[in-house]
């Protein structure tokens, strides 16, 4: 397995990448939810806590509230820089301001680090109600068990219907989720670059990248979590971002950006790198330094367990439930979550129209990258 950092990755990084206890808070809050939470799969999980981070002021009808959901890697951290406790600016910084298309002016924007996350929420390196790490005794999550907990949050934030919930990818499978199980609670819904049910051939690259951690010999059977620094899965998670990098951009992007030249004075016939390696190596290195590895396989559970259909009679009668009023949209050039997948979204779901195509290079990337067009379909929905 390939071991290499970049030099940015020393010294060596902690076990995990996660926000521990006594970290800076940042611009996080947290709801600790009373009740232990039922499992889909079965059992329950106690001390259930959600970090979120909040734009805006709740008005006094409770109407203006907005329910943002992050993608695999992402975090409640949508807008404002880097700082203490905050790995890497927002991700979606063009999308929450003044001015923007959620203005705190007007809407209360509620984003929470999703249940089985590393950066505040509970997950497989957050302590368990007895003191050490969840690791491996972490149970099987499914994105209906992650929403139920989000709808305890809104619950205690006294939002009793969102004005729109939004997500791409992974964040698109949880606000799918919130329209079929919680219609009476949905107001608006888009619906970025997501699918009704994950299809094999996302399964197997998610599965890829995670037998690819749980191939680290320092992975411990997901009990790490207290290793010295340097001795976390860190080339197993260096690795699987990697793989799901490469299926996060086009092809054609890669080859212009790339090509086939070598990185700086490095000769890949003699074992030096060509510059697409050094771009995987740079993100692989970022992300052990802000990323834990068993809320990485945790989460691509998840998202290969995602079936909206799932014992709702099937897809179409689980798409018949959504009573918001609904833009699904997908990225021209994405070859993991492909433009069909978000038109059968589209023609199943009764509220929905056309589906619309955000016209990117950056294949599945393009719904974070290009926040101009995203800013106009949240416009077009609640402006």
């Amino acid at each position: 397995m390939n071991t290499v950092l970049t030099p940015s990755a020393v010294p060596f990084p902690p076990a995990s990448g996660g926000w521990r206890e006594g970290d800076p808070p940042g611009h996080r809050q947290w709801h600790l939810q009373d009740k232990s939470l039922p499992l889909e799969a079965g059992g329950e999980l106690p001390g259930v806590r959600l970090a979120f981070e909040t734009w805006g002021r709740l008005s006094p009808d409770g109407s203006n509230a907005v329910l943002v959901l992050h993608a695999l890697t992402g975090d409640s951290h949508v807008a404002g820089p880097a700082g203490p406790g905050h790995p890497t600016p927002g991700w979606w910084d063009g999308l929450i301001g003044a001015g923007l298309a959620l203005d705190p002016h007007r809407w209360f924007v509620v984003a929470p680090n999703v249940l089985g996350g590393c950066q505040g929420s509970t997950g497989p390196s957050s302590p368990r109600p007895d003191g050490p790490a969840w690791g491996s005794s972490f149970p099987f999550l499914t994105q209906r068990d992650q929403v139920a907990a989000e709808a305890g949050l809104a619950d205690a934030l006294g939002i009793g219907r969102w004005a729109l919930v939004i997500g791409g990818s992974m964040g698109g499978m949880r606000a799918l989720e919130w329209a079929v199980s919680y219609p009476e609670r949905t107001d608006a819904l888009l619906l970025l670059a997501t699918s009704a049910a994950a299809s094999a051939e996302q399964i197997a690259w998610a599965d890829i990248q995670a037998q690819a951690i749980r191939g680290d010999p320092n992975w411990r059977g997901g009990d790490y979590h207290d290793a010295a620094p340097g001795n976390g899965p860190h080339a197993g998670l260096g690795q699987a971002r990697r793989l799901a990098h490469v299926t996060y951009r086009s092809e054609p992007e890669l080859a212009v950006r790339f090509g086939r030249a070598p990185q700086g004075t490095e000769d890949p016939w003699d074992g030096g790198r060509y510059q697409v390696r050094s771009y995987l190596d740079h993100h692989a290195a970022k992300l052990v330094r802000r990323f834990d590895a068993g809320s990485y396989v945790t989460l691509s559970q998840a998202m290969n367990s995602h079936d909206v259909g799932r014992g709702r009679g099937g897809t179409r009668s689980a798409l018949g439930r959504v009573t918001a009023r609904t833009l699904v949209a997908g990225v021209d050039s994405d070859r993991l979550y492909p433009t069909s997948q978000q038109a059968e979204l589209a023609a199943g779901i009764p509220t929905a129209d056309h589906l619309r195509v955000i016209e990117s290079p950056y294949g599945h990337d393009g719904f974070l990258i290009e926040v101009e067009q995203v800013a106009a379909l949240v416009s077009e929905l609640i402006g």
